[in-house]
């Protein structure tokens, strides 16, 4: 990781674990809308890191993932990944894809993924990442 990253990053990642709901509330208020912020939500950081153990590698990074509960009362749960970008990076909606695999692979749940851009470029911002083979598209 190099340190001008890690000087990005790390004040996003203390604002995002001590003011959770807040955050949600205020980056992404339609997501907010859905989640019981009744109910206690959870941090999975070392969950994560156990499914991406390439995380540390390059620029592979994945902030925080954080389980909630949603209004809807149902038992399932609602995982949102929230991934703080302060440059560009031409793989990131890659990287996102990714890691949403990953997390469906080990909680059999669809993530929410949710990026914070923080860079200056007002111009660049991440598209879908589309994988095709013949009968197949992710």
């Amino acid at each position: 990781m190099s340190k001008k990253r890690a000087d990005l990053d790390s004040p996003w990642k203390k604002i995002l674990r001590q003011y959770f709901p807040e955050a949600i509330h205020f980056f992404f208020p339609l997501v907010a809308q859905v989640i019981d912020w009744e109910k206690p939500y959870e941090f999975l950081d070392k969950e994560f890191q156990q499914i991406a153990p390439d995380a540390e590698q390059g620029k592979r990074y994945a902030d925080k993932l954080v389980k909630v509960r949603l209004k809807s009362g149902k038992a399932t749960y609602l995982l949102v990944h929230v991934e703080i970008q302060a440059q560009k990076e031409d793989e990131f909606a890659e990287r996102m894809l990714t890691y949403s695999i990953r997390i469906f692979d080990r909680f059999q749940t669809l993530a929410t993924s949710l990026a914070i851009l923080c860079d200056e470029n007002s111009a660049w911002r991440p598209q879908a990442c589309v994988l095709e083979r013949p009968a197949t598209r992710l």
